[in-house]
């Protein structure tokens, strides 16, 4: 909840904290592993067709470094995600997230302003909550990426009840 906070008060469009940040707490709490282990990095994304440059996505990672020091945020701008995917530019925050390689990573959460969450869950969250695994439909026309970002993640190996699936 801190970090959904600190994210909320930069203002961003279409915004949520995404990604690996969600899957590892997901999965650890799943596990029981308490506390939950420290993230690699909080995966922040925001959607500003507007603006396509690098330089906001550095603001921003400054500005949630200053109100909370010494995490990994990381901060990128979905609208220029397409970019080095050579894909159609993405739509919306959601509509970038169905190109991602694996369905667990393509959840993110968000804090409103009343405080409620919402989640944004393009592929649903079914394989997240249920310890499976799988390839997007982009991540099958990847295979070879996907299979070695899940052996590079080592993910068989820290969550063992994870089931992956063709």
């Amino acid at each position: 909840m801190e970090q959904l906070r600190a994210v909320r008060t930069l203002g961003l469009p279409d915004w949520c904290i995404a990604a690996g940040f969600v899957r590892n707490r997901v999965w650890d709490h799943l596990h029981g592993i308490q506390p939950p282990r420290p993230p690699a990095d909080i995966d922040v994304l925001y959607y500003d067709a507007g603006d396509l440059s690098k330089e906001p996505e550095a603001r921003y990672e400054a500005q949630l470094g200053g109100l909370k020091p010494g995490l990994p945020w990381q901060v990128r701008n979905q609208a220029r995600m397409h970019i080095w995917k050579s894909l159609p530019q993405h739509k919306s925050t959601a509509d970038s997230m169905i190109y991602w390689l694996e369905t667990v990573t393509a959840v993110g959460v968000r804090l409103e302003a009343d405080d409620s969450l919402t989640v944004i869950a393009p592929l649903g969250v079914d394989d997240l909550v249920n310890l499976r695994c799988q390839p997007t439909a982009f991540g099958r026309t990847r295979r070879d990426e996907y299979e070695s970002r899940v052996a590079s993640k080592r993910w068989r190996e820290l969550w063992p009840r994870v089931q992956f699936l063709d």
